[in-house]
């Protein structure tokens, strides 16, 4: 039952935080500050090969300091640009730092939870970046625990990083302990297999996968507090 639950172990990007939007500020920024033009189809490129990137660090093919890079300079191949890559990409991580737009609902949601949950976020991230989004966010003091994967070595859904967030959180039984995530891969998989409650965040209404014993689903944050008051 929901109420039995004591921690709520939240995703970052596209859960919390409004990531596409944050995204797509800070590359528009970045390019203006060097004076590159930004054309539709370079932030299409960006997206695409930022996404494949992050999928390659889940399955541990790449690390945190490669990614950095490595998609700027995928993309700038691709869109046949040029620039100094680590001037670059350290430009684009001080824009997304200050990029704190959350997902529609979010303080919302955490505000009517206050006080009944604690919460923590657990996130596929740089430090540099979530550190300073989240400490501009209007949900700052709600979050009891940040877990970040570069910072703890380990990425979801591999096991290490939940066990750093479990510690960060004292150890709390697992049956009380709820993660809400959007991605079916990293949050929900890792969830899965480290034998914890899922809530699959799902905006998209995509169709539920077979094989994954997701205990909850929703389309909006705002659904979380029903389910959590049954």
């Amino acid at each position: 039952m929901a109420h039995r639950y004591r921690w709520l172990l939240f995703d970052a990007d596209g859960t919390l935080f409004d990531f596409e939007q944050a995204e797509a500020g800070a590359l528009a920024r970045t390019f203006v500050r060097f004076n590159l033009p930004l054309a539709p189809n370079t932030a299409d490129a960006y997206r695409a090969i930022n996404a494949q990137c992050w999928q390659a660090l889940e399955r541990g093919e790449l690390t945190p300091a490669a990614l950095r890079t490595r998609r700027f300079e995928l993309l700038f191949e691709a869109v046949g640009l040029s620039a100094d890559i680590e001037r670059f990409s350290a430009a684009y991580l001080e824009a997304l730092s200050e990029m704190a737009e959350l997902i529609d609902g979010a303080a919302e949601a955490l505000a009517a939870l206050r006080g009944r949950y604690r919460f923590a976020i657990i996130t596929n991230g740089l430090r540099a970046v979530q550190r300073g989004r989240i400490a501009r966010s209007a949900i700052r003091d709600d979050i009891a625990a940040l877990i970040i994967s570069e910072e703890v070595g380990s990425a979801k859904p591999a096991p290490g990083i939940f066990d750093a967030a479990f510690a960060a959180m004292g150890q709390p039984d697992k049956r009380e302990v709820l993660m809400i995530g959007d991605s079916l891969s990293s949050d929900i998989r890792g969830a899965c297999d480290y034998g914890i409650d899922a809530c699959w965040f799902n905006p998209a209404g995509l169709p539920r996968p077979a094989g994954l014993p997701i205990a909850y689903e929703i389309g909006r944050l705002e659904e979380l507090v029903g389910l959590l008051r049954r």
